[in-house]
């Protein structure tokens, strides 16, 4: 008793530690992953809108300087028009572009760059502005030298600035993206030490627990086994007949019951074959139960060896056996099968030392012509197995053509 406490304890103290441990993890993943969180924010939403602005930016420039030169070259005063709503459409995009800037915030270097720019823009639009005018009083050759030496310039030193501004995002974003690998390596080493520490200390406790479960498995399995074994005995006895290994009545008025439902469903037929075993009283009580427990298990194999793998075959009691039959044509598919089993179990057999003569009469029924439910086929292959036994139908079989 003082061995098995001293077990419980350590047991119980060292799942203290590992639940600590794992708790300790946790909170230190949910912290990393947070500030992981924090960062790729920063690097995703800002840094990269800030890149997408500024591209945005340079394109509806290089538009609105596209646009202006359109106008310069182009005589026609209504394709000079279609020219000025683009001219005028790329500028609206530029100042939306730069006030979106503006609006997510500028470090001290970003506000001397965008200042920069701002000035530039102004002069821009200056030269821009003074072109239209000379486009507007019919001096073209002035707009186009004007373009040429001061608007085109300035653009191209307009996007060198945005471009030295793209440049300085992407450094931010990759100062972000470093401290970002740097928080998952410290994230990576503590969950590591922590992960191997609890998973040593469950293997311990894992390996003590074992060693006391071990014993109490195996004989938990050897019971599971055992119990298994008692329920396929049970349902073996519940449905198939001890001495024969057939179907016993239960089972095989279950099989019936679901054949009728089916051939009544699709229309189709079935049979039923009733075979009692001739002179069987007189075999018991000339040479014993035993002996006629060998008869009755040998016409149950030949009875089982000459019908279908889709039909069955089931002992109600004492010498009688029944034989379902689904999907036959008719009646004369029946007989056949009857002449089928009588040709395999009428013949003479050596038991124990003694000659018997098997011999066996049959009757049959068909669905739905002798009956609509299970009740009435038995009886009506009952009765016919008794006029067998008369003569009358044997006589009727043995005119049919096999």
């Amino acid at each position: 008793m003082p061995l098995q406490r001293g077990i419980s304890l350590t047991t119980g103290t060292a799942f203290v530690v590992l639940i600590a441990l794992i708790c300790g993890l946790a909170l230190n993943s949910l912290l990393q992953l947070q500030a992981l969180c924090t960062q790729m924010t920063t690097v995703v939403e800002t840094q990269n809108r800030k890149i997408d602005l500024i591209t945005q930016t340079q394109v509806a420039a290089h538009m609105r300087t596209d646009s202006l030169f359109r106008m310069v070259l182009d005589v026609d005063p209504f394709e000079r028009d279609v020219h000025f709503i683009e001219f005028n459409r790329a500028g609206f995009l530029v100042g939306s572009g730069r006030n979106a800037l503006r609006q997510m915030g500028f470090t001290a270097a970003e506000q001397r760059s965008f200042d920069d720019q701002t000035r530039l823009v102004n002069n821009i639009e200056s030269v821009q502005e003074r072109i239209i005018d000379l486009l507007n009083a019919e001096h073209g050759a002035d707009a186009h030298r004007v373009l040429v030496s001061e608007a085109i310039p300035m653009q191209e030193r307009f996007n060198r600035q945005l471009a030295d501004m793209r440049t300085l995002y992407h450094q931010a974003n990759l100062g972000a993206l470093q401290q970002v690998k740097q928080s998952y390596q410290r994230t990576f080493s503590f969950t590591l030490a922590f992960s191997i520490a609890a998973i040593a200390l469950a293997l311990l406790i894992a390996w003590r627990t074992l060693r006391k479960a071990r014993l109490r498995s195996r004989l938990i399995r050897e019971q599971m086994v055992e119990l298994e074994r008692s329920r396929a005995a049970l349902r073996e006895e519940a449905t198939h007949d001890p001495l024969t290994g057939l179907a016993n009545r239960r089972l095989f008025y279950d099989r019936l019951h679901q054949a009728v439902r089916h051939a009544h469903r699709y229309g189709g037929k079935l049979g039923i074959l009733y075979v009692d075993l001739d002179r069987f009283k007189e075999i018991n009580d000339q040479h014993g139960h035993h002996v006629g427990d060998a008869v009755l298990t040998e016409v149950a194999k030949r009875l089982t060896a000459s019908i279908r793998d889709s039909d069955s075959a089931a002992r109600l009691g004492g010498d009688e056996f029944v034989v379902l039959l689904e999907e036959v044509q008719g009646r004369e598919d029946c007989i056949s099968a009857a002449h089928k089993i009588g040709l395999a179990v009428n013949a003479d057999t050596r038991f124990y030392g003694i000659d018997l003569e098997i011999a066996v009469s049959i009757g049959h029924a068909l669905y739905p012509d002798d009956g609509s439910d299970e009740d009435d086929l038995i009886r009506a292959a009952d009765a016919s197995m008794y006029r067998a036994k008369s003569g009358y139908e044997c006589e009727q079989q043995q005119r049919l053509p096999f």
